[in-house]
């Protein structure tokens, strides 16, 4: 049986960032098919401007240096990297309607549609993840 991770990404910051696509392209990198519904500040992992500057935690700021030198992917390359390797990515449909945000404002590749396409991708996963 091949594994099948669902992931929730509500949550928009860098180091939210990180989790979410470390597993994802780790799982899909692993021959695991991989599902990602984007809600509320989860959508700015995926915004177009947003993902490219995601804030880093108050205080956190040495880890920026520690990125560089560890040659961490850039989160716009995770990203690139995630599609290429056929995570599926989902971005929330009630959410984008309350703030006002329209499918050309994220990167391209992505499927819009609510909890109810997630809940069907997610439904017989092996692995559920929510960051």
């Amino acid at each position: 049986m091949a594994t099948k991770v669902a992931i929730i990404a509500a949550n928009g910051g860098l180091f939210d960032a990180y989790k979410v696509f470390n597993i994802a392209t780790a799982a899909a990198a692993s021959d695991a098919e991989v599902g990602i519904f984007f809600t509320f500040e989860g959508l700015n992992l995926i915004h177009k401007q947003a993902h490219q500057q995601l804030p880093m935690p108050a205080g956190a700021e040495h880890f920026a240096e520690g990125f560089q030198k560890a040659n961490v992917p850039s989160i716009p390359e995770l990203v690139s990297m995630a599609q290429e390797l056929g995570v599926k990515i989902i971005a929330c449909q009630m959410t984008m309607d309350v703030m006002n945000l329209k499918e050309e404002d994220f990167i391209d590749g992505i499927e819009v549609g609510g909890a109810a396409t997630f809940i069907d991708f997610a439904k017989d996963a092996n692995i559920s993840l929510s960051f």
